[in-house]
């Protein structure tokens, strides 16, 4: 059975390594239980390309494989099969993960002042590192203004609650 369309754990692997993982991804759904080296025959990759996208899918619980010997050879090989059951736990997790780093910047952005010189260049600093540079940016040399991030905040908390709702689901 040949899959043609794009499936959920096609598009996954796709985000986490670009093209060549989405090859692999489609040789895997098409081939079951397939070797590297078959794996590298289907998708014109080469050998070490596949092999660093099976072990980083792997490392990821998107695929499985299992170490069997070769008849041919005599040495052992992996035979290596997608997880699609795993592709959605996958996705919720780092879904959680985003929501955390998000949690995290907002309660920054609340506990802190900013300030900036203008030059965009230069960084923005919090009101203490101001403070200790007399609010005269270290890299230009001009004044350093209080910055309004309000809208960052309310952006966040939109983002925060959008994936909250999609997380409860």
């Amino acid at each position: 059975m040949k899959i043609e369309y794009e499936d959920t754990f096609v598009k996954v692997a796709g985000l986490i390594g670009g093209p060549d993982y989405v090859r692999v991804a489609r040789a895997l759904l098409n081939n079951e239980n397939a070797t590297d080296e078959e794996i590298a025959s289907a998708t014109g990759l080469k050998i070490k390309t596949v092999r660093k996208a099976l072990y980083d899918l792997f490392g990821r619980s998107l695929i499985t494989g299992v170490r069997v010997r070769d008849p041919k050879r005599g040495w052992f090989v992996y035979r290596w099969k997608a997880q699609r059951d795993q592709t959605d736990g996958f996705i919720q997790t780092q879904k959680k993960k985003i929501l955390n780093r998000l949690k995290q910047r907002l309660e920054y952005e609340d506990a802190h002042e900013f300030y900036h010189c203008g030059t965009p260049t230069c960084v923005t600093r919090t009101f203490e590192e101001s403070m200790e540079s007399f609010f005269k940016c270290p890299t230009c040399q001009k004044p350093l203004n209080r910055v309004d991030n309000t809208e960052l905040r309310a952006a966040l908390r939109w983002k925060i609650k959008q994936l909250e709702e999609d997380i409860n689901k």
